[in-house]
């Protein structure tokens, strides 16, 4: 079985996401990713995130993932992270699950990621992306803020070529920071 899009989900998990972001005016990279993850129909959607960061798309994940009835799950590295995390999407109206700890030790046990994003800043992302365990009908994988990492690529070759995965399609978006995105296919989904 491979991912399939749904564009009515998708345009769902767009707009309701757009109204978040218009009262709190805050970047289209959220509504982009939103709609992309619910479009896929993503059962596991997983998000890297650190003290500090942008808020936004973690809301877009929330929303997307309540479109598909999926499971959505933060990374956080330290329980400050987790405290502010929490705290920032619970007054959104939010409970994705959070999970403390090195993310690479973390996606030990997340089996079956549909949809991933991470932060190209931070300086493990490509080792993150290397170890996530996908489903094996394949899966997308978004780097955000992409445009401040040289050469604005994540190099998913590099990433996603090991035998087992294969890249479909890659893309770059001017959108925000730069949005790196790549559809994977994994050798349980038959390539």
């Amino acid at each position: 079985m491979k991912l399939v899009w749904s564009p009515e989900t998708a345009s769902k998990a767009y707009i309701d996401t757009a109204k978040y972001c218009e009262v709190n005016q805050e970047s289209s990279v959220a509504e982009l990713i939103s709609a992309m993850a619910a479009g896929w129909n993503a059962k596991l959607v997983l998000e890297t995130w650190s003290r500090g960061g942008i808020l936004a798309t973690s809301i877009g994940l929330a929303i997307a993932s309540r479109h598909t009835d999926g499971r959505h799950v933060c990374i956080v590295p330290d329980e400050l992270s987790r405290s502010e995390y929490e705290e920032a999407v619970r007054e959104a109206g939010m409970s994705p699950e959070i999970i403390v700890g090195e993310a690479e030790v973390v996606m030990e046990g997340l089996v079956g990621i549909d949809f991933m994003v991470v932060d190209s800043r931070q300086r493990d992302f490509a080792r993150v992306l290397r170890v996530a365990k996908l489903s094996s009908r394949g899966a997308v994988l978004v780097c955000k803020n992409a445009s401040s990492r040289s050469g604005s690529s994540c190099r998913w070759r590099g990433v996603v070529d090991d035998g087992s995965r294969r890249l479909v399609r890659s893309v770059f978006l001017p959108v925000g920071k730069g949005v790196d995105i790549a559809h994977v296919a994994t050798s349980e989904g038959k390539f």
